[in-house]
C-alpha cells in the first residue's frame, strides 16, 4: 500500500519511514493522500478518516499519530471511507520492562518493541535497571551481568524520541541491589543483603553517580527512584554501627537526601508507595491493608516534590484499588498507579489474573482521575518467560488509555494488527499453567509450567500436588493445539517454540514421579523398568529440544548474561534424569535393595486445600531441591 503524506509531517516523518515494513506501506508521492494536522495544546485526542479516497489523520502528541498511522492502514483494506475518534484517558501510559532479572534485551529488539508501542499509541515505557547500567566509577555495577553502555542507552532514548515515547530510567535507591552488594569491594555500601547503608556519604557518592550517569543517557525529566521493599532498613549494619532508628525516619531523611540530588541533576523523582502504607498498616508489613489510613505524622515527614506510585497486580475488585488511590492522596498529590501482565515466576503468561485485575484497576484510576499509568513486566528468578507473550496485556492497557470503556471486539482486532497475532493464541498460552486440579478462571498465583518442570523426578516435591490428574493427555493437547496456531510467516511465531516443546516435556514428565512412586510402592519390577528404559530417556531427549529451542529463543530477544542461569537448570534436571535411571536400574539389578529417594511419604510442598490453583514456588532452587543449594547469610 502506497500513501502519500502531506501536511504538517516535520515531527513524524522520520518515525514513519521506520514503520513502512512493519506495517506494509511506502511512503511514497504516488499513493493514497493522507493529510497530517497536530491538533492545538488544549486538545487530547486523535481523529483518523478517510472520505472520497483522501485520508486525514489529526493527532494530539507525536505517538498518537503512530496510532492513528496504523488504525488508519487497519481500516483502509476494509472500507471506502471511515471516521474515527478517540480521546486520551491519561497523561501517560506506558510498560515497564525489568531488565534486572537477567534478560537484558537487546537494542535491536527494544527497538522492534518500540515499533510496536508506538502502533499501540504508549508515549511513555520505565527501564527497570537495578545495576545493569554503566557507572564508569563503579566497574563492579552490572559486571558481567549485560548492562548497557551509556551508548546504548542514548540510542534506545533518541529511537523511542522519533516515535514520541519517553524512555523513563527506574532505578533502585535504596533497597534490591542484592547482585551489586554480593562484591566485596561494596562493603562499605552496605546495610543488608540488598539495602544500601544509609546516613553513609559513600552511599550518597554512589547515588549521585547514579543520578548523573542517568541524565547524560536520557532526555527525559522524569527518574523512578524505587524505594520499595526496604523491610530491612536499618536492621544491619547500620544497626551494629549506630544503633536502631525508626524506618520512617531513616526513610524520610535518605529520601530528602536522594531528592536534592535528583533536583540538582533536573529530575522529577516517582518512588514505590509500598513502604509508606506498609509503615503506617496495623501490622507493619501489608501495603494492600484497606484499613490502613495514613498518619498525618507520616504525611507531615513525607517530601512534597516526590510522586507516589501504587502498585497492585492481584486484586480484581475496582473499589480496593479506589480505596488506596484515595489514600495515597492524602499526601497531598496525584499518585501514579502501577498495574501488571503476570509474565513473572513462570514460563507463561497469568491472564485469568492480568486482565481481570488490570480492568479492575484502570476503571479505578479513571474513576479517581489518575493521570499516569504504567504496566510492569517483572522478570523474577531469571525470568524464564519473555515479554511478548504480554502484548495481550499491553493492548488492553492501550486501549484503556483512548477510551472510556474498554470495546472488547476492538481490543482484539488491535492486538492482530500490532503484533499478528489472534488474542486467543495469546490466551492459549495461558493454558500451560490452567491444567485439570486449576480452577477456571482462576485468579490465583500458580505455576506448574514451573515447577513440574524443574523438580525432581526422584524427590517429587510437588507429586502431592498432581496425584489422580490426567496431566499427560492434557498437555499433549495443548501441544497439538499451539502446533495448530503456528505460522512461519508471522513475526512473533518463534514465541510459540518454547511453549510448544515445554507441553511435550511436560506430557511426559508432569505425573511420572506419581508413576514411579507407585511402582516402587507396589513392588512393580516391570514398571520401573519401563519408565527407566523408555519413559526418562525420552523425556531427556524432550528436554533437550526444549533447551535447544529456548536458547535460540533467549538469544534471539537478549544479550546472552544470565543465560547461563537457565542453561544450569536444564543440565541439572538432564543430571538427575540421568541419575534417576542410574537409580532404578541399580535397584532393578539389585545393586541396592531400596531407593531411599522413593521410600519417603509425598507431601504438599504447601497446603493448597484453600487453593483454586495448584500450587506454586517463586524460585527454582527450592522447586528443585528441599536441600542446600546456598547458605544466604542476613548481611
Amino acid at each position: 500500500m502506497k500513501l502519500a503524506l502531506y501536511g504538517e509531517l516535520e515531527e513524524i516523518l522520520e518515525g514513519a519511514h521506520l514503520l513502512q515494513k512493519k506495517l506494509g506501506i511506502e511512503i511514497t508521492s504516488d499513493g493514497t493522500p493522507v493529510r497530517v494536522r497536530r491538533m492545538n495544546n488544549a486538545e487530547q485526542g486523535l481523529t483518523v478518516s478517510l472520505s472520497k479516497g483522501e485520508g486525514e489523520i489529526v493527532y494530539s502528541e507525536r505517538v498518537t499519530f503512530f496510532r492513528g498511522l496504523g488504525l488508519f492502514v487497519e481500516h483502509v483494506k476494509d472500507k471506502e471511507e471511515f471516521h474515527l475518534e478517540e480521546h486520551q484517558q491519561f497523561d501517560t501510559i506506558g510498560p515497564m520492562f525489568d531488565l534486572s532479572r537477567n534478560a537484558v534485551m537487546k537494542v535491536e529488539t527494544f527497538k522492534e518493541m518500540f515499533q510496536t508501542l508506538a502502533l499501540m499509541g504508549f508515549n511513555a515505557t520505565m527501564l527497570y535497571m537495578e545495576d545493569v547500567y554503566e557507572i564508569k566509577s563503579q566497574p563492579y555495577f552490572g559486571y558481567m551481568r549485560g548492562r548497557y553502555s551509556q551508548e546504548e542507552l542514548k540510542e534506545l532514548d533518541d529511537y523511542a524520541y522519533r516515535f514520541g515515547i519517553e524512555i523513563i530510567p527506574c532505578i533502585q535507591t535504596l533497597a534490591h541491589l542484592e547482585e551489586f552488594l554480593k562484591w566485596s569491594t561494596t562493603a562499605h555500601l552496605k546495610d543488608t543483603r540488598g539495602v544500601l547503608l544509609v546516613e553513609n556519604e559513600a552511599t550518597y557518592d554512589l547515588i549521585e553517580d547514579m543520578i548523573q550517569t542517568l541524565r547524560q543517557s536520557f532526555r527525559s525529566h522524569r527518574i523512578h527512584i524505587g524505594m520499595d521493599e526496604a523491610e530491612e532498613l536499618g536492621r544491619g549494619v547500620y544497626l551494629n554501627k549506630y544503633g536502631y532508628k525508626d524506618r520512617l525516619l531513616l526513610m524520610t531523611e535518605h529520601m530528602t537526601r536522594v531528592l536534592k540530588i535528583t533536583q540538582q541533576y533536573g529530575f522529577e523523582p516517582i518512588m514505590w508507595s509500598d513502604m509508606f502504607l506498609k509503615l503506617a498498616s496495623k501490622t507493619g508489613e501489608s501495603h494492600y491493608d484497606l484499613t490502613t489510613e495514613i498518619p498525618q505524622e507520616m504525611i507531615d515527614v513525607t517530601p512534597e516534590n516526590v510522586t507516589m506510585m501504587y502498585w497492585n497486580y492481584a486484586h480484581t475488585n475496582k473499589d480496593d484499588y479506589v480505596s488506596m488511590l484515595r489514600k495515597h492522596k492524602d499526601f497531598g498529590k496525584q499518585p501514579a498507579f502501577a498495574g501488571g501482565v503476570w509474565v513473572w515466576n513462570t514460563f507463561a503468561p497469568n491472564y485469568n489474573i492480568s486482565l481481570r485485575a488490570s480492568q479492575a484497576a484502570l476503571e479505578a484510576c479513571k474513576e479517581e482521575g489518575i493521570h499516569d499509568i504504567f504496566v510492569t513486566l517483572w522478570g523474577d528468578d531469571g525470568f524464564e518467560n519473555n515479554y511478548y507473550t504480554a502484548l495481550l496485556g499491553l493492548q488492553m492497557y492501550a486501549e484503556h488509555a483512548y477510551s472510556k470503556e474498554l470495546d472488547q471486539e476492538k481490543l482484539k482486532e488491535r492486538v492482530k494488527f500490532c503484533t499478528g497475532m489472534e488474542a486467543e493464541h495469546y490466551l492459549l498460552l495461558n493454558q500451560l499453567d490452567t491444567p485439570p486440579g486449576v480452577e477456571e478462571g482462576n485468579v490465583e498465583q500458580t505455576n506448574p509450567s514451573k515447577f513440574l518442570l524443574w523438580q525432581d523426578v526422584l524427590l517429587g516435591l510437588f507429586d502431592k500436588h498432581v496425584e489422580g490428574l490426567d496431566l499427560a493427555n492434557y498437555y499433549t493437547n495443548l501441544e497439538w493445539r499451539i502446533k495448530q496456531i503456528r505460522n512461519v510467516e508471522l513475526t512473533l511465531d518463534y514465541i510459540f517454540e518454547v511453549p510448544e516443546k515445554l507441553a511435550a516435556v511436560l506430557a511426559l514428565k508432569a505425573t511420572i514421579g506419581v508413576q514411579l512412586k507407585a511402582a516402587y510402592d507396589t513392588g512393580d519390577i516391570k514398571e520401573l523398568e519401563r519408565i527407566a528404559t523408555n519413559v526418562l530417556p525420552e523425556i531427556l531427549n524432550e528436554v533437550e529440544a526444549l533447551r535447544a529451542a529456548h536458547r535460540i529463543q533467549w538469544l534471539r530477544m537478549h544479550k546472552p548474561f544470565g543465560w547461563e542461569v537457565i542453561d544450569i537448570r536444564y543440565g541439572g534436571l538432564k543430571n538427575r534424569l540421568d541419575t534417576a535411571i542410574y537409580r532404578i536400574q541399580a535397584y532393578i539389578n539389585g545393586q541396592t535393595d531400596r531407593i531411599e529417594e522413593l521410600e519417603e511419604e509425598r507431601l504438599y510442598y504447601h497446603d493448597i486445600t484453600t487453593s483454586s490453583g495448584l500450587g506454586w514456588s517463586s524460585y527454582y532452587y527450592r522447586i528443585a531441591s528441599p536441600n542446600v543449594f546456598f547458605h544466604v547469610l542476613p548481611i
